[in-house]
C-alpha cells in the first residue's frame, strides 16, 4: 500500500512538473512570436488556451480523486470516520461551495455567452461542485 502511494505521488509530481515546463515553454514562444501571430477567430484556441484547458481537466481529475482514498479508507477498511478532521472538511466544502458559486454568479447576462463560459470554466466547476458531493460522503 504504501509503496504504490509512493509511486503514485513520485509519477504525480513528475507530471505536474513536465506541465508546468510545457506551459511556460509555450508562454516564452507566445511572447517571442507576437509579432509573427495571424488573428485567429474568437472560437479557436491558441496552444497557451489549449495547455489551460488540459491542466484544468487534468486538475480536476486529481482533484476529485484526492477524496476516494479517504472514502475507501472510512467505508472499506476502518467503517468509521474516527480520525478524520472535520473541521479541515468543513472548511474545504465551504471554500469549494463558495468558488464553484462565484464561477455560476460570473456568469454573463447575454445568452449567447453562457454556454461558451459554461465550457470554459467546466472543469472548475466539475472540480469544486464535485468534491463538494464526495465530501458530503466523506463526512
Amino acid at each position: 500500500g504504501s509503496k504504490s502511494l509512493r509511486n503514485f505521488c513520485i509519477t504525480w509530481i513528475m507530471v505536474c512538473t513536465a506541465l508546468c515546463i510545457i506551459l511556460l515553454c509555450q508562454l516564452l514562444l507566445r511572447s517571442q512570436d507576437q509579432s509573427a501571430v495571424i488573428k485567429r477567430s474568437n472560437n479557436s484556441l491558441d496552444m497557451v488556451e489549449m495547455s489551460g484547458f488540459i491542466c484544468g481537466y487534468i486538475s480536476c481529475v486529481f482533484y476529485l480523486g484526492s477524496r476516494f482514498p479517504q472514502l475507501y479508507k472510512n467505508v472499506s477498511r476502518r467503517k468509521s470516520t474516527e480520525g478524520t478532521s472535520y473541521l479541515l472538511f468543513a472548511l474545504a466544502m465551504m471554500g469549494n461551495c463558495t468558488y464553484g458559486l462565484s464561477l455560476v454568479l460570473k456568469m454573463p447576462a447575454s445568452e449567447s455567452f453562457r454556454a461558451l463560459y459554461f465550457l470554459h470554466h467546466l472543469p472548475w466547476l466539475v472540480g469544486s461542485f464535485g468534491v463538494l458531493f464526495l465530501d458530503v460522503f466523506v463526512s
